[in-house]
């Protein structure tokens, strides 16, 4: 079947990239299944400490779902079984405890606006477009995925762009918080691997702490997990690496963060 899930590693830079060129990286059902296992070999990878989303080429990021495969793979009692691969796929990349950053270029739309909000930090080039039209095809759309989009862009902002399916642009997705940054299309993928590379350099342990702390306090307070964040910062402090990096500024010198 056309359409691969590629895993790549550059130095402390894990790459997951979806590539299926012909149809502007549309995700097909397969590619979902094996966004899992791509997931989980970055995360097991100790020397990767930074995970980056891109697709292949610079025409698109993810242009949605195969809609090719609809007729057969998502509808009747097939729907619910779609429906809930794309969930794991979507589950198994916001579980990662490493940074995951997203580089959009082109077309991030339906399923691919869904797949970029599971990073933690989204850059985009100018020619970005994003959109989310699961109302012009009648889809049913999951709680999980309108709850990840109101936690971004807020919940007036969310329903206008779910009720209109309306394309919109790199500037206005920055002005709603949906991207951190956009830049010309040919310095892209440029500064998307030194920001990468600039946060490897830092302590794995903090950036997981202040990750999981992060996600906690995102969720209503009754639904707190407190004792994973209190574990997690003290993990921090009796680790290696915290002693290391008073070390090293002490020292006046980069500290050698191993993560432990």
């Amino acid at each position: 079947m056309a359409g691969q899930v590629r895993v790549e590693t550059e130095g402390a830079i894990g790459w997951i990239v979806f590539d299926h060129a012909e149809r502007r990286n549309a995700i097909t059902g397969a590619m979902w299944r094996a966004i899992p296992a791509a997931a989980a070999q970055l995360e097991s990878d100790e020397s990767v400490r930074v995970v980056v989303l891109r697709g292949a080429g610079e025409m698109a990021f993810v242009s949605g779902a195969d809609i090719s495969e609809f007729k057969q793979a998502r509808s009747g009692v097939g729907a619910r079984d779609y429906d809930e691969q794309n969930a794991r796929a979507f589950g198994a990349l916001a579980r990662l405890r490493k940074p995951v950053l997203a580089c959009i270029h082109g077309f991030c739309v339906g399923g691919g606006a869904a797949i970029s909000l599971t990073a933690d930090v989204r850059y985009a080039a100018e020619d970005a477009v994003f959109a989310i039209p699961a109302a012009r095809l009648g889809l049913g759309y999951s709680a999980g995925g309108l709850r990840t989009l109101v936690d971004v862009v807020g919940a007036a902002n969310a329903r206008e762009i779910f009720f209109t399916a309306r394309r919109f642009d790199a500037a206005e997705a920055l002005r709603l918080g949906l991207v951190q940054r956009v830049l010309p299309k040919a310095e892209l993928d440029g500064f998307v691997r030194e920001t990468a590379l600039a946060i490897a350099e830092n302590a794995p342990l903090t950036l997981r702490s202040a990750k999981l702390v992060l996600s906690e306090l995102a969720k209503p307070e009754a639904e707190r997990d407190a004792g994973a964040i209190e574990d997690s910062i003290r993990a921090c402090y009796v680790s290696e690496d915290y002693a290391e990096g008073v070390r090293a500024f002490l020292e006046k010198r980069r500290p050698q963060f191993r993560g432990r």
